[in-house]
């Protein structure tokens, strides 16, 4: 029996609710909805995660941007940040919490579907991976990542620091293809499941938070190197454990 994919619309605005939900069940999703963090606390707290959630961010009480962090404290659920269209700080920051896309208001219920197909295509993807049964650590300088609980260990001071869903793959493509150069739609499709946009700045914030993660910067890439003009690069030795 097929499984429905199951999203929760969080968006306080009703009429945008009402849309939403009769688009996304039309287009074969389960759909549940709800107007602010109360009401979506109270649906994980009945119901558990569900597969994906659309977050606005401006939102009564809790904003987007502090829901994001709570679910990412416990889940990582796959999430697609509502933004003003003109904010672009807003999509960085939410990119820099933990959220995996975002899509600028107002859109055409055709993009959004885009983004939803796109992204759950990545999870399956990071789900074969792990049905290939991958080694369960891999050693990559003076890291240990643990790829079934995706958190990474500093061999030598313990600091220690758990990915999200979309850090987790885009430091994967990386240790799964050490020194090699990756471009940026490589990289897009790996953690979006789709090409980088035009002057997209989402690549950009998703390297700078896996760089500082790994106690790093693009002014000194000790792991992940900048090649001007041709992508991306992982310059350390890589070994993997069983």
């Amino acid at each position: 029996m097929h499984v429905k994919t199951h999203i929760l619309v969080v968006d306080d605005d009703a009429e945008i609710r009402l849309l939403l939900d009769e688009y996304l069940t039309k287009s074969g999703f389960a759909v549940s909805t709800a107007e602010d963090g109360d009401a979506m606390d109270a649906f994980i707290q009945s119901h558990g995660y569900p597969d994906l959630v659309l977050l606005d961010v401006m939102l009564p009480g809790e904003d987007g941007f502090a829901l994001c962090q709570k679910i990412r404290r416990d889940s990582q659920v796959p999430i697609i940040m509502l933004t003003a269209v003109s904010d672009e700080m807003d999509q960085i920051i939410g990119l820099e919490i933990g959220a995996d896309d975002y899509i600028a208001k107002p859109f055409s219920p055709r993009q959004l579907m885009a983004r939803i197909k796109a992204l759950m295509r990545r999870v399956h993807v990071v789900e074969e991976m792990h049905e290939e049964q991958p080694p369960r650590t891999i050693q990559f300088g003076e890291w240990m990542l643990d790829t079934l609980s995706h958190r990474i260990s500093h061999l030598e001071n313990q600091d220690t620091h758990d990915l999200s869903g979309t850090d987790f793959a885009l430091l994967m493509l990386f240790l799964t293809r050490p020194n090699e150069v990756l471009d940026r739609d490589t990289i897009s499709f790996a953690t979006r499941g789709r090409e980088a946009l035009p002057l997209e700045r989402g690549i950009d914030v998703q390297l700078s938070r896996l760089r500082h993660r790994l106690g790093c910067s693009e002014q000194f890439p000790h792991y992940i190197k900048t090649m001007r003009g041709n992508g991306y690069i992982l310059s350390v030795p890589v070994s993997y454990g069983h």
